[in-house]
């Protein structure tokens, strides 16, 4: 077998394909990429066993059919230096080597047959009664990019470990939380004709957040068990996480009748200065709020240190002290792009809710925090 491939692009691709892989498998074959050829395009597979991707890539100059495998470490290392210039791979299974020729050397690498990788991804196809949706991949990034990190990291209840994607005849609402934190995510330009929902894994969802482009639609195709998910040239498949998420929309409160508007990164800096002096165990900050000011104020009784700052800012309800997990407080904020946010409260011991001062055309935002008990 005989092609020619243009150097850059095999490398981006193979760096691309790369994140998928870990570095011990349960399949010694998975260790490998495999490299399918036909109808003068080159189809590369990485796969850790959970999660699928493939990358496909225009031949410069095409050849017969075939398919094989080559170690991913090995291939990686001996396309990343060149510069763009076309490489001729010459495979011949009876030496079991590929020949990679470029224009002033070749070097020579083994390969290994095809046939095990192949009956692996035949096992892990999404079935037939499935359902499709499309979304701008601007839109999918935009959504994970401000969601993953609220997912947990827990072992009794894997289904808060990825993204609940909730497909409704309205819109596409995709959630994240861990328990302290909640993000929900509204996205009016996407409707399904009958309901359905998934679970996604946060590895796939970091490997969407690294690679989706700018442009271009993503189609995503899912079943109980699977998800296929196709964007530009790339195709990743992943198993679901099964079983059932948790009822988001009963822990939103409905009623938060004291309003805070502040800038964003004015509260933002400010929390991080204070966080400073706070207790390394808790991280409490808390909030005192009355007649359009903010105080922010932090204590570490271990180390005699404390802090405080007041802000300027718009708030209409009563005086009110609360206390917040700094840390996670930073991280909502810092995944808001609005420039004011509003904090919507109700008493010291019931969730705070975070929105934008101005949504997004048919888009709509709000992230929960749960407060902190303060010992006065």
């Amino acid at each position: 077998m005989k092609f020619t491939v243009s150097s850059t692009t095999l490398s981006s691709n193979l760096q691309a394909l790369s994140r998928v892989l870990n570095s011990k498998n349960t399949l010694p074959i998975l260790d490998s990429f495999l490299f399918d050829v036909s109808n003068n395009k080159l189809t590369i597979t990485a796969s850790d066993g959970e999660n699928i991707m493939t990358a496909h890539i225009d031949l410069v100059e095409g050849a017969e059919a075939g398919s094989f495998c080559l170690f991913t470490k090995t291939i990686i290392d001996a396309v990343k230096e060149f510069a763009e210039e076309p490489l001729t791979f010459e495979v011949t299974e009876e030496q079991q080597s590929a020949v990679i020729k470029y224009h002033n050397g070749q070097n020579r690498i083994p390969v290994q047959p095809s046939a095990e990788y192949k009956d692996f991804l035949n096992k892990q196809t999404v079935g037939i009664a499935s359902t499709t949706l499309t979304l701008k991949a601007e839109e999918l990034s935009k959504t994970i990019n401000r969601s993953v990190f609220a997912t947990a990291q827990e072992d009794l209840r894997p289904v808060m470990n990825g993204l609940f994607f909730d497909l409704k005849s309205d819109n596409l609402t995709v959630v994240a939380s861990d328990g302290h934190k909640l993000v929900r995510n509204e996205n009016y330009n996407v409707k399904g004709h009958e309901p359905a929902m998934f679970i996604l894994p946060k590895k796939p969802a970091m490997l969407l957040k690294t690679l989706l482009p700018k442009d271009g639609d993503v189609t995503i195709t899912f079943d109980e068990s699977c998800a296929t998910i196709s964007f530009g040239s790339c195709i990743l498949t992943c198993r679901l996480i099964e079983g059932r998420y948790p009822n988001y929309n009963s822990v939103i409160p409905q009623n938060n009748p004291n309003d805070l508007t502040i800038d964003r990164q004015t509260l933002l800096s400010a929390l991080k200065r204070v966080l400073v002096f706070a207790s390394q165990s808790s991280y409490l900050i808390r909030f005192n709020l009355e007649n359009n000011k903010l105080t922010l104020s932090s204590e570490d009784v271990d180390y005699s240190t404390s802090a405080n700052e007041e802000l300027t800012c718009e708030y209409f309800g009563m005086p009110m002290s609360i206390g917040f997990k700094g840390t996670s407080l930073i991280e909502v904020l810092g995944n808001i792009e609005s420039q004011e946010v509003v904090l919507k409260l109700s008493d010291p011991s019931r969730a705070g809710i975070i929105v934008p001062a101005q949504q997004a055309e048919n888009d709509n935002l709000l992230m929960l925090i749960m407060p902190m008990l303060l010992n006065d």
